[in-house]
């Protein structure tokens, strides 16, 4: 099985456990046996894997989201990253392109694609090998999941089948409606439409070409910031006459508000958090070191985390983005593919972040051109390069390193350091990366 897997925007409904670098299918949330926590992207990762272990899996992505991949799903993972936003159908089209140009996949091949961050079950990954085989027979150029509602949502697009099969042809697609008119869609039989469909590679590179002058993945690429806005459904599936909708009665929920973000957790906190016995419906999530009590409150969430505190009541949490999108965008936490940061203390002329480098990893060899940066080792050992100077480090070691000397810090443990950068202009983009030798 070939899958494509949507992984967009910043999700910022989820502030303040998402932002700009991490989206909120990174957030981990989600309790497993051995009581862990995982993320969207692992839990759906590791469900594809377990449906059909040999499953090539290509998450198409903007390209601010890869070393958060690379952290939580290795480096096996395929990605198709987008140089910039530019809807669904672009993206789908670089997908299919990376398939066929770089990956050698033949075209006759069948892909499904998916959003990455729906809360499902394992009957809904069989239920895309059933999609995908459906795509095989070669009866439509595309077929559709559709989700049987299960209440009327203003959320999404439907579908309405020509009959009650398993299996049928697309009579209608209709827009996303308001409350009433989506009963009215529902009684005559609509399914939502979630995103969820598969088709030959050569048909959707066929409608590529046809769209989009280029010759292959590199062109399309070096092409993909002049392309249209644009979505797959207006693009292709709205148009095509050779379409069919499979559909799917099982669990199926998007979690992108708090409100239902919370429904999918199995415990009601996650973190150092305590509430008493007159708390109903309340959910805690807390990701600082500090307790967090909550005593008599219904139907609430509350969220802790380094970029701010949210306390919301859940119904009202669906309406947080305009609020967020008022706030400052300083990121105070980021996955990275060598581990995370995250920022301790933010003054004029100085920054004081918690970084930590996964076991045999290491940050670029880079310099600053307008701040200096110290290091202090907490916990781990590794090796730093100064300069072309190397020397083993421990917990208690620091160094010092003055602006333009270049440097990094390579992990044989997990390693722990606490840096402090200290200049007039501190700014993410003073940054210049070199070649290690």
């Amino acid at each position: 099985m070939n899958i494509v897997l949507l992984s967009g925007g910043s999700g910022k409904r989820l502030w303040p456990l998402s932002n700009d670098i991490r989206s909120k299918q990174f957030i981990k949330i989600f309790k497993k046996e051995d009581g862990s926590y995982e993320s969207m992207v692992q839990r759906v990762y590791r469900q594809i894997k377990k449906a059909d272990p040999d499953a090539v899996v290509t998450i198409a992505t903007s390209k601010n989201q890869v070393s958060s991949i690379h952290n939580q799903l290795g480096n096996e993972v395929g990605i198709s990253i987008e140089p910039c936003r530019r809807d669904t159908f672009p993206a789908i089209a670089l997908a299919t392109a990376y398939l066929v140009y770089k990956q050698g996949i033949d075209r006759e091949e069948s892909v499904v694609v998916c959003p990455v961050d729906p809360y499902v079950e394992d009957d809904y990954f069989e239920a895309l090998k059933n999609l995908g085989r459906q795509a095989d027979k070669g009866e439509a150029n595309l077929v559709l999941m559709g989700i049987k509602p299960s209440y009327p949502s203003e959320k999404y697009g439907y579908i309405i089948p020509d009959s009650e099969d398993i299996v049928s042809e697309v009579s209608a697609f209709k827009e996303k409606p308001d409350s009433d008119t989506a009963k009215t869609y529902i009684s005559q039989g609509a399914l939502w439409n979630g995103g969820v469909f598969a088709y030959k590679l050569k048909y959707v590179l066929n409608k590529a070409h046809e769209l989009i002058d280029f010759t292959d993945y590199d062109d399309l690429f070096s092409k993909y910031e002049t392309l249209e806005k644009i979505s797959f459904d207006y693009a292709v599936a709205e148009k095509e006459k050779k379409i069919q909708v499979m559909r799917f009665s099982g669990q199926w929920k998007d979690l992108g508000t708090w409100n239902t973000l919370t429904e999918a957790m199995k415990e009601s906190s996650v973190g150092e958090a305590m509430m008493n016995d007159a708390c109903k419906n309340v959910h805690i999530v807390n990701e600082l070191g500090v307790p967090i009590l909550a005593m008599g409150l219904n139907d609430v969430v509350i969220s802790a985390a380094p970029d701010g505190i949210l306390v919301s009541d859940k119904e009202q949490s669906s309406y947080i983005k305009p609020f967020v999108d008022k706030l400052n965008n300083q990121i105070m936490f980021a996955e990275r593919s060598w581990g995370s940061f995250r920022v301790l203390d933010v003054e004029s002329e100085s920054m004081t972040i918690k970084v930590t480098l996964a076991k045999d990893h290491r940050m670029n060899y880079h310099s600053h051109k307008n701040r200096d940066e110290v290091w202090v080792v907490v916990e781990g050992s590794g090796r730093t390069i100064v300069d072309g100077m190397e020397q083993q480090v421990a917990g208690g070691d620091v160094i010092t390193m003055q602006a333009g000397c270049r440097h990094t810090i390579i992990a044989e443990t997990e390693l722990k350091l606490i840096e402090v950068q200290l200049g007039k202009e501190i700014s993410v983009h003073d940054k210049q990366k070199y070649p290690l030798e």
